[in-house]
């Protein structure tokens, strides 16, 4: 492990955040990001022992991201050279009943939050420029259709074509990547998926049926490894063969 070098991973209070952060605690050093501390120092505890960091703070905020991820790096010894936004917000809801206010917030969250992340990991003076490893977690609503996703549908294809410019711009320094999902059984989705109706249609949908938290760590932990050194804006798709089923069967 290198002491110097740390890896920020952003939602990681629950669900894939803390799946990717519990597999990646042996081999590095952490700064865990969430809104809520006491759920952030569960993941801690799930977590390898190490000099892990915790940030806690609410995305939605970002204009005072760079101020608070600066006053963070200067108490912390080391640069992070890897990031990993996992923060979300699902946001489902009827086109006619969006609001400004709710789609500002998804939108802050889900893609305005990573770029503005990535902005102030690039700036010596903050970050001695030490970024060289960035994914981000996103979903195959970034490139298909479904009712009542216009929000979300709209944040994560934001942070998908962020993602392929700044790949084109920062090559060959820095890589990036999304991590395109399906349905991944989390917390978050668990309210649904014990809908039977809701169920039934994924598991009809999903050739090789819905997914675990563990199967986005596993991608998210090659992205990031040099074995991926020849990849870079990509939006990597891991669904459980989802977006290949177009039949009516």
């Amino acid at each position: 492990m290198n002491e110097g070098n740390l890896t920020l991973i952003t939602g990681a209070s629950s669900g894939i955040g803390r799946e990717i952060a519990k597999r990646l605690s042996s081999s590095r050093r952490l700064i865990l990001h969430g809104r809520d501390e006491s759920r952030l120092k569960e993941t801690l505890d799930y977590c390898t022992p190490g000099d892990h960091v915790l940030w806690n703070f609410d995305l939605s905020q970002v204009s005072e991201i760079r101020k608070s991820l600066s006053s963070l790096l200067v108490e912390v010894d080391g640069q992070i050279s890897e990031f990993v936004h996992s923060a979300g917000i699902p946001s489902v809801s009827a086109a006619r009943m969006i609001s400004v206010s709710s789609l500002q917030n998804t939108m802050n969250v889900n893609a305005i939050s990573a770029i503005e992340i990535c902005a102030s990991l690039l700036r010596k003076n903050i970050n001695e420029a030490a970024l060289s490893r960035v994914v981000f977690v996103s979903s195959i609503w970034s490139q298909f259709g479904s009712s009542g996703h216009t929000a979300y549908s709209a944040s994560k294809g934001a942070l998908d074509s962020a993602m392929r410019s700044m790949a084109v711009e920062l090559a060959p320094k820095v890589r990036l990547n999304s991590l395109v999902l399906g349905a991944i059984q989390t917390p978050m989705a668990a309210k649904a998926l014990s809908d039977a109706s809701i169920r039934s249609h994924a598991e009809a949908n999903y050739p090789l049926g819905v997914g675990s938290t563990n199967d986005a760590a596993d991608v998210c932990e090659f992205l990031l490894s040099d074995s991926a050194r020849w990849i870079t804006g990509q939006s990597v798709v891991v669904d459980g063969g989802r977006t290949a089923h177009m039949s009516n069967k």
